[in-house]
């Protein structure tokens, strides 16, 4: 149990795994200066990160606010602000927010806040919660919870105040909804999948890939089809080797999510997070298949031979054809990735999707318990 210091408040920060934890780790190094500055009363603080599962088995705002009480009494904390990476919903529309002042707690959804600037964004948004609940805690309670700024404000974001019922621990809520909240909300899930970290986890598709291209690129049948094809054919051919990338990627690692039961906002969060995995193994693939676009083309240029590559194909060799029969290769290279991702596990993967994160966390917390 934490005790907190006369004159000084300490702040928790309990975050789940993975991001929302390196992103409290490197808040909490600037965080108390920031709030001892902005307080304006002398106040010191003191910042704890805390990484656990504490979202794992349950997504309903009800149950995840009991359990950061249940924290917050346990540990003695002054605030807690709880960090999650999962989109939550509110009546429908996408939670930014929570504050309870009375209990001295704030959830913050950290997909909400979009997908630029996040660690700036984050920051921002657990000052100005810490400070709002503070300043209730040294005023009167019995005033009601004044709306906040700044992160949660403003004509450029999606973010507004949103309805609070009578029998919930919160007291100050803020949401996003709509079809511009919803994009927002995506594209802070893809933000928090990291898909750059997808790339170096396909290493044998890649290397299949690589193989694949490396033989058709010296294939003379490749030369004629190549040179034969118009650019919508190709373009074709890009989209279709891609999206069967992208769908055998999902099916052999079983990323897809179906949800456990009926209700709306089951659906909405499925929906959610199919989005978001599909959107993120999409940006892998592409960044996968410019690479292979490239690495084709100098291969191209270093293995063939001009007076070879006319006596086939009746047409000289120039730049054109270079980038052509690139283009062509990568193609058939992303078909023969597709086949060699099954030799992926699923851990290589796994980050793509919120429902397998969820599984992996709920396994930790098994665990914990057990021990």
């Amino acid at each position: 149990m934490r005790v907190a210091s006369q004159g000084v408040t300490v702040v928790a920060l309990l975050a789940d795994p993975d991001a929302p934890t390196e992103i409290a780790q490197r808040m909490a190094q600037v965080l108390p200066a920031h709030l001892a500055a902005k307080s304006g009363q002398e106040r010191q603080f003191e910042v704890e990160v805390v990484s656990e599962p504490f979202t794992s088995g349950t997504e309903d705002l009800p149950t995840l606010m009991r359990r950061i009480v249940e924290r917050r009494r346990a540990e003695s904390w002054d605030i807690v602000v709880a960090l999650t990476d999962l989109p939550l919903h509110s009546h429908g529309r996408k939670l930014v927010v929570d504050l309870s002042h009375e209990q001295g707690l704030a959830l913050l959804s950290l997909p909400s806040l979009g997908g630029w600037r996040l660690q700036t964004r984050a920051r921002r948004a657990v000052e100005e919660a810490v400070l709002g609940l503070v300043g209730r805690q040294a005023s009167c309670a019995e005033r009601p919870p004044q709306p906040l700024s700044g992160a949660f404000a403003g004509r450029l974001t999606p973010i507004h105040q949103g309805p609070v019922g009578e029998d919930e621990a919160a007291d100050l809520r803020y949401v996003v909804s709509g079809l511009r909240g919803y994009l927002w909300v995506l594209i802070g899930m893809v933000r928090a999948n990291r898909p750059w970290r997808l790339v170096p986890g396909l290493s044998k598709a890649l290397a299949a890939a690589l193989a694949t291209g490396a033989v058709a690129t010296v294939n003379s049948t490749v030369w004629n089809l190549a040179g034969a094809l118009s650019v919508p054919r190709l373009v074709i051919a890009t989209v279709g080797s891609v999206g069967l990338m992208i769908g055998w990627l999902i099916v052999d690692a079983q990323l897809w999510h179906r949800p456990a039961e009926g209700s709306p906002e089951a659906r909405q969060r499925a929906t959610l997070y199919n989005a978001s995995t599909v959107v993120t193994v999409g940006i892998g693939v592409v960044v996968c298949y410019v690479g292979l676009m490239v690495i084709s083309w100098v291969w191209a240029l270093f293995i063939l031979n001009d007076r070879v590559f006319a006596s086939m194909t009746r047409s000289p060799l120039h730049a054109t054809e270079y980038w052509t029969l690139s283009w062509f290769v990568a193609s058939i290279a992303t078909v023969g990735g597709a086949l060699g991702s099954g030799l992926e596990s699923d851990e290589a993967i796994r980050a793509a999707a919120y429902s397998k994160r969820e599984q992996e966390r709920r396994r930790m917390m098994q665990n914990d318990q057990g021990d």
